[in-house]
């Protein structure tokens, strides 16, 4: 029996998903269609006897995120190797290949997929990672959805003949990338062309040199930046001025659309990369009037919409058809869903004029919990903060403000200069400016607590920290 890996890509940042989805907690980190995070549901997906713990590849903003949800939902990955930067996919398929070959482990196959796409039949497609398996020694394989529409957000894969007469193993003619609707129709009418599903299956030596081949300066790079990596538990470092040599390409089109060695499996797997508000309002359940309706919301006369309010705010709407309605506590998308993918030009508009709304979700997720302003004016700022059991801040300082801390909820350790005392609900304390400090849980349910900040200045930024279990210090 072949052994799977699956190696778990976590390195987007979603824009085409906002306001839900922000730099600093994108969508693979979100439920989008269902209660668990998008990164939770892959694991899941692959969790089985037949695999091994997975490997995750991402950036060093989101490693705590990505641990802390994995282990929530019960899965143990066997390292999270982290990006310096975004090189894209050819790269990240790379450090995988690398650290399998480092271990010993050249007998494996790698299953490489994106944290963040939908697979309604999860036994669909275990069935046609177990068909093609048996083939990835000496192959690239990727796995075509069925498309049910001729949509240009996706890239579309032309299948060839049949592998040694197995009709659900074929060769590939060739890739194509988000056509235009005319030849996007002409292939699904063809009956030829299936999706890239943007799913791999390789042997790590069959890869490696197929990169060898047509991305030489890659291979070169990200082997020197493995050889070179450190470790912390389940994090690794590759060597960043190394890995910065590697080329920013997907293995797609630095790999794939050269390689002698592609095949495809079609497989009809209920498949999306929910990369759209559009697709997300198709993933999700409908009302009478085809509406689909998430949090606090009324509706009236509208029709094939999606309205969506994650905030404090009841959304109503009266007269909207085939409309995108978003609603966070600090912004709000409204798009017809035929153009919602061009949010990501707001995006960029809001980073070049500074908004932190671009980036930064109004509740901002931390390693030991989170803290979401609730109000905020000249000298002032409040919070509201929750801890989880067991977690504590940075013993830190702040130049320019004072703060006041109200325990709503749980048992707070506090640490003022030298003195330690718990804090219970309905319990407060004040920390002056330029006085060292920490918060800790120590409990076994969330600590919450109002945050009150009085000064002349109150960014994010003021802030000294002498201590960080994160490694922020």
């Amino acid at each position: 029996m072949v052994v799977v890996r699956p190696v778990i890509m976590s390195g987007g940042s979603g824009t085409r998903l906002w306001p839900l989805s922000r730099q600093s907690f994108p969508k693979q980190l979100l439920p989008i269609v269902g209660d668990r995070s998008m990164l939770q549901e892959t694991a899941a997906r692959v969790s089985g006897t037949e695999f091994a713990p997975p490997l995750i590849v991402a950036g060093e903003d989101h490693r705590f995120f990505i641990k802390r949800q994995l282990e929530d939902a019960g899965f143990a990955p066997a390292a999270i190797l982290l990006e310096p930067a975004q090189r894209n996919t050819a790269a990240a398929a790379a450090l995988a290949a690398e650290w399998s070959l480092a271990h010993g482990l050249e007998g494996e196959v790698l299953l490489l997929m994106p944290s963040d796409h939908m697979i309604r039949d999860a036994d669909a497609f275990l069935e046609a990672v177990s068909r093609a398996a048996p083939h990835a020694g000496h192959a690239i394989i990727t796995f075509g959805a069925q498309p049910d529409e001729p949509s240009i957000q996706y890239g579309y894969v032309q299948v060839g003949e049949p592998v040694n007469g197995e009709e659900r193993v074929r060769r590939i003619i060739r890739f194509v990338e988000k056509p235009d609707q005319h030849a996007a129709e002409s292939y699904v009418a063809s009956g030829e062309y299936l999706w890239n599903a943007g799913i791999f299956l390789f042997g790590a030596q069959t890869y490696l040199r197929e990169l060898e081949r047509h991305l030489p300066t890659t291979r070169a790079a990200i082997a020197d930046a493995m050889q070179s990596s450190s470790s912390d538990g389940a994090f690794v470092r590759p060597e960043p001025k190394a890995f910065l040599q590697a080329e920013n390409i997907s293995i797609d089109h630095g790999v794939m659309e050269h390689t002698d060695l592609g095949l495809v499996v079609p497989v009809e797997m209920d498949w999306s990369d929910l990369g759209s508000w559009s697709a997300v309002w198709k993933a999700l359940p409908k009302d009478a009037a085809n509406n689909a309706i998430q949090g606090d919301v009324l509706t009236l006369d509208t029709r094939n919409s999606l309205v969506r309010s994650d905030g404090r705010a009841t959304v109503t709407t009266i007269g909207l058809e085939n409309t995108a309605v978003v609603a966070m506590r600090d912004a709000i998308l409204v798009a017809p869903l035929s153009r919602a993918d061009e949010v990501k030009q707001i995006v960029q508009q809001m980073e070049k004029d500074g908004r932190d709304q671009a980036t930064t979700p109004a509740k901002v997720a931390r390693p030991w919990g989170s803290y979401e302003s609730l109000d905020q004016g000249d000298r002032f700022q409040i919070k509201h903060i929750v801890v989880r059991p067991g977690e504590q801040l940075s013993l830190q300082m702040h130049y320019h403000r004072s703060e006041h801390w109200i325990v709503v909820k749980g048992t707070a350790e506090v640490t003022i200069g030298d003195k330690v005392s718990l804090l219970q609900e309905n319990q407060s304390t004040y920390i002056p400016a330029g006085t060292t400090h920490r918060l800790a849980n120590p409990g076994k349910v969330p600590l919450e607590l109002v945050e009150v900040q009085c000064g002349p200045y109150l960014g994010e930024d003021d802030i000294v920290r002498f201590n960080d279990e994160y490694g922020r210090a």
